[in-house]
C-alpha cells in the first residue's frame, strides 16, 4: 500500500503541519457485531503490532462512555510511552472518538465510525496527528509507524472477523 495516498500533510493554525490518515475496512458482519469489540478497551492489545508492547494499564472493566480516561503503556523503537486517551464523544453502534490526552503527539484526534454497507460493516478511521518534532520526524519514522499500526490492524480484524476476497481493505484516500 503506498502511504502517501493515505496521508495528507496540511497547515494548521500556527507553525506545525496537521496530518490526515484515513482508511476503511469493510468485514462481513453487522455492525451489533462489530461495535461491541470496540467498546471493550482491552480489544485494542488484540490489534496492535506485537513489537510496540502495548498494554492497557486502566484496571478492568473500563466503562466507555463520554469522558472515560484510558491509559496505556508502549514501546516506539524500543522507547518507553505511556499515553491517555480520552473518549470525546461515544454513539453507540455508530461512532466514538479518542483523543490523546498525554503521550508522543502535540495532536491525537481518532474517529472511528462503523457504517452498515453491502450485508456487513464498513469501518472508518480518521485520524488527525500531529507529532512532536514536527515534518522531519514525521517523514523519518511517524509517516512509516502509523501506516504499518493501520495495516496491522485491518490484517488482525479481517483475521477475527473475516473478508471477502471481493471486499478488500480500502484506503480511503486522504481529507484535507
Amino acid at each position: 500500500m503506498d502511504l502517501d495516498r493515505r496521508v495528507q500533510a496540511h497547515e494548521s493554525v500556527g507553525a506545525m503541519k496537521e496530518f490526515t490518515l484515513h482508511t476503511e475496512l469493510w468485514l462481513p458482519r453487522s455492525r451489533g457485531e462489530i461495535f461491541p469489540f470496540f467498546a471493550e478497551a482491552r480489544n485494542l492489545e488484540a490489534i496492535t503490532p506485537p513489537w510496540l508492547r502495548f498494554e492497557v494499564l486502566t484496571p478492568a472493566p473500563v466503562e466507555m462512555r463520554r469522558g472515560t480516561l484510558i491509559d496505556y503503556r508502549l514501546r516506539v523503537h524500543g522507547v518507553p510511552i505511556c499515553w491517555r486517551t480520552e473518549i470525546a464523544e461515544w454513539e453507540p453502534l455508530w461512532r466514538f472518538v479518542d483523543v490523546q490526552r498525554r503521550g508522543p503527539y502535540a495532536l491525537w484526534h481518532h474517529t472511528h465510525t462503523f457504517e452498515e454497507h453491502a450485508g456487513g460493516t464498513l469501518c472508518s478511521d480518521r485520524v488527525r496527528y500531529r507529532p512532536r518534532g514536527g515534518v522531519l520526524v514525521h517523514w523519518l519514522f511517524v509517516r512509516r509507524d502509523v501506516g504499518r499500526i493501520f495495516e496491522y490492524r485491518q490484517q488482525r480484524l479481517k483475521e477475527l472477523f473475516g473478508s471477502r476476497a471481493e471486499e478488500p481493505v480500502r484506503p480511503a484516500g486522504t481529507e484535507p
